[in-house]
Parts: C-alpha cells; sequence; structure tokens
C-alpha cells in the first residue's frame, strides 16, 4: 500500500499484521479524502487502525496532530516504525480499547472508525456513532466504514463503493 497524495506521496505502508486486517481500498481512501477536503491542521483520530493507511493518508495530507487508537499490540508497534517515514507530523499512538480511548479522549476534527466488520453489533455501533459525535469539534465530522450491506444509520451522507460503506456525519454547532 501507497500513500496516494500529498507530502508522503508514494510512501510504503507496511504490510498488515494478521487475520481480520482489511485496509480500507485505495479507490475508497480516494474518494474519502476528496470529500473531506484540505486538512491542514486537522486533528485526526483513527480507530481501529489496523495498518494506519488512512491516519498516515490523513498526514499526508495536512492533518497534524494524529492519534491511531488500536487494541493489537502488534499493529500498532508497526504503525510507530511506520510513523519514522514521516517526519513533518505529531502522531500519538494508543493501545486501547476504541470506547476506552472515546471516554478519555479530547475533542476531534475528524474521526474515522473501520472496525471489523463482523466486531459490532447493532448497539455497540450506535454507542460508537454517539461516542465519536461527542468528542467532535464544532463542523468536525466522523466517518464509520462498514460493510455495504450493513444496517444504515441516520447521517448526513451515505456513499458506496461496491462493498464498502462510508456512513459520514457532520457536528452542527
Amino acid at each position: 500500500m501507497r500513500i496516494l497524495s500529498g507530502q508522503y506521496k508514494g510512501i510504503q505502508i507496511g504490510p498488515g499484521l494478521g487475520k481480520g486486517v482489511r485496509p480500507t481500498q485505495s479507490r475508497v481512501r480516494k474518494s474519502l479524502f476528496d470529500i473531506l477536503g484540505p486538512l491542514d491542521q486537522v486533528h485526526f483520530v483513527d480507530l481501529f487502525s489496523g495498518t494506519g493507511i488512512i491516519g498516515f493518508e490523513a498526514a499526508s495530507r495536512g492533518a497534524d496532530p494524529v492519534h491511531f487508537v488500536e487494541n493489537h499490540r502488534k499493529r500498532l508497534e508497526q504503525i510507530r516504525v511506520t510513523a519514522e517515514k514521516f517526519s513533518k507530523t505529531q502522531f500519538r499512538f494508543f493501545a486501547e480499547d476504541t470506547f476506552h480511548y472515546l471516554n478519555s479522549s479530547h475533542y476531534a476534527d475528524i474521526i474515522f472508525a473501520d472496525p471489523p466488520y463482523r466486531l459490532l453489533d447493532f448497539r455497540e455501533k450506535e454507542s460508537l456513532i454517539k461516542l465519536s459525535l461527542e468528542k467532535l469539534s464544532s463542523e468536525g465530522r466522523f466517518i464509520l466504514e462498514s460493510h455495504g450491506k450493513d444496517t444504515d444509520f441516520h447521517c448526513d451522507q451515505i456513499r458506496t463503493y461496491g462493498d464498502t460503506r462510508l456512513m459520514i456525519w457532520t457536528k452542527h454547532a
């Protein structure tokens, strides 16, 4: 996987570690960041980070700081190693459960979540959405990546790319 655009375009991101890692496809990443637009000095949070590709793509497009939240320690260690290639961005790494992070974190401008498709049930996804929206700054956005056949939640935008769906919420003041 390579960074698609921005100041770090072309940098190789390490492989996923183990079963259950499903990096966001490049066409979905491109579409996501086209929707988000410029990210200069945006506080970006990548929940269920996996390989970290979304957070690194955000950093390449100007997001700073970028927080990676991944409870699988080996995956988070690979993200830390990869982060050494990105000298101009401030990264923070959280080896903890997403819900714990959200309950103890401060506000962010953009929160992206890509949980393993079968990891969270309907109620857990509702809780994830609610907590994430509470942690957004005014006009902040929350993006949930899910399977294209997953339940629709009330959101501002839904974009479907084959078997992948992006649901987008904007927090209005």
